[in-house]
C-alpha cells in the first residue's frame, strides 16, 4: 500500500515500440515512482526490456500475477482488446490503471475495465496523449475557460503504410485492421470534448483507404468535422485542429514526443491515488470514446 509519502510503484504490461519509447523511460525517470517491473506476452521481449532497465522481467499468466503482487499500479502498452481483459484483471487485484487509448475497440470490453476499476475502487487514467503533453493541455485548458466556440475542425491524418515509411508503428496488427478511427480517433475527441462538450449526436462516413469522416454536436451547441487516417500518402499527412469562436480562431499548438507527456500522466494518476478524486481522463472517459467511435464505425459501414 502506498502512503502520502511513497511513491507509487508501477508496473508495465507490454514490451512494443511504444512501451520502449514511451512507457520505460518516463517510468525509469519518474523522481514520484517506482519502476517495478516489465511483462511481456514473451518473455524474451520482457527480459530484454527489463534488461536495460535493472528491473524485474515477467511472463506469462503467472508472471503476470506476479507483477501485480509487485506493484501498486499497472501501465499498459498493449493492443485494446489485449489491454481490455488484463486490465479488468488488475482492477480486480486492487491495481490502480494507466490506460492506453482506446481502453478496447467494443463497447462490452471497454465497460468491463470500468466498472472493474469502480467495484475495486481504483484510480485510473487513460493516457490520450495531449491531454498529457504540456504546450496541448495548456491550450486544452485555455480553450475550456474561454468558451464561446461555435465550430471546430480537426484533421488527424497519418501515412503509416506509405512507400518509404519507416514508422516502428506500421507493423502494427491492431492498427492495419482498425486505422485511423481507432488509433488517432480518441486523440482528437480527448481534445474537442473538454473544450466542446460531449457528444450529442454523431455521423459518419468512410472515405478513401481507411479515412473516416465524422461530424458532431457537442453539449456547447457547438459542432465539429474530424476527418480520421492512417493509410494516406505522404504529402497527405498532418495534424491540425482548429477552433472558430466568438474571441475568433485558434489553432492547437504542436508537442515535442510523449515522455513528458506519460511523466504526466503518472502524475495525475498519483493525485487521483492520493485525493481519491478521479481525474477527467479516467477509465470512465475512455468507455465514452469507445462507445462513440463504435458508433461512428456502425454508421461509417452502414453508409459504405
Amino acid at each position: 500500500m502506498t502512503t502520502s509519502e511513497t511513491p507509487l510503484r508501477i508496473g508495465l504490461a507490454g514490451t512494443g515500440p511504444w512501451a520502449r519509447n514511451t512507457h520505460a523511460p518516463a517510468l525509469a525517470a519518474h523522481p514520484g515512482a517506482v519502476f517495478a517491473g516489465v511483462w511481456g506476452r514473451r518473455a524474451e521481449a520482457a527480459g530484454e526490456l527489463a534488461g536495460e532497465y535493472g528491473v524485474p522481467a515477467y511472463a506469462g499468466d503467472a508472471g503476470l500475477d506476479a507483477l501485480f503482487a509487485a506493484c501498486d499500479a499497472v501501465a499498459f502498452a498493449l493492443p485494446p482488446d489485449v489491454q481490455a481483459p488484463l486490465a479488468a484483471r488488475a482492477a480486480r487485484a486492487g491495481r490502480h490503471l494507466i490506460l492506453d487509448k482506446p481502453v478496447a475497440t467494443t463497447v462490452a470490453g471497454a465497460r468491463e475495465v470500468a466498472e472493474a476499476a469502480e467495484r475495486a475502487g481504483v484510480a485510473s487514467v487513460v493516457f490520450c496523449t495531449l491531454r498529457f503533453a504540456p504546450r496541448p493541455a495548456a491550450w486544452i485548458a485555455e480553450q475550456s475557460a474561454a468558451g464561446g466556440w461555435f465550430t471546430a475542425r480537426a484533421d488527424w491524418i497519418g501515412a503509416l503504410w506509405a512507400p518509404g515509411s519507416d514508422s516502428e508503428y506500421a507493423a502494427s496488427p491492431w492498427r492495419r485492421e482498425r486505422g485511423g478511427l481507432w488509433d488517432v480517433g480518441p486523440h482528437a475527441l480527448s481534445v474537442l470534448i473538454p473544450v466542446l462538450g460531449d457528444v450529442t449526436a454523431l455521423t459518419a462516413a468512410r472515405g478513401p483507404a481507411d479515412v473516416h469522416h465524422l461530424v458532431l454536436r457537442h453539449a456547447s451547441g457547438a459542432s465539429s468535422t474530424l476527418t480520421l487516417a492512417l493509410d494516406a500518402p505522404v504529402g497527405a499527412a498532418g495534424v491540425e485542429l482548429v477552433l472558430r469562436g466568438e474571441h475568433g480562431v485558434t489553432t492547437m499548438p504542436g508537442w515535442d514526443g510523449a515522455v513528458d507527456a506519460f511523466a504526466a500522466a503518472v502524475d495525475a494518476l498519483t493525485g487521483a491515488v492520493r485525493t481519491g478524486e478521479a481525474h477527467p481522463c479516467d477509465v470512465r472517459f475512455g468507455l465514452r470514446l469507445t462507445e462513440l467511435l463504435s458508433q461512428a464505425e456502425e454508421l461509417a459501414r452502414a453508409g459504405a
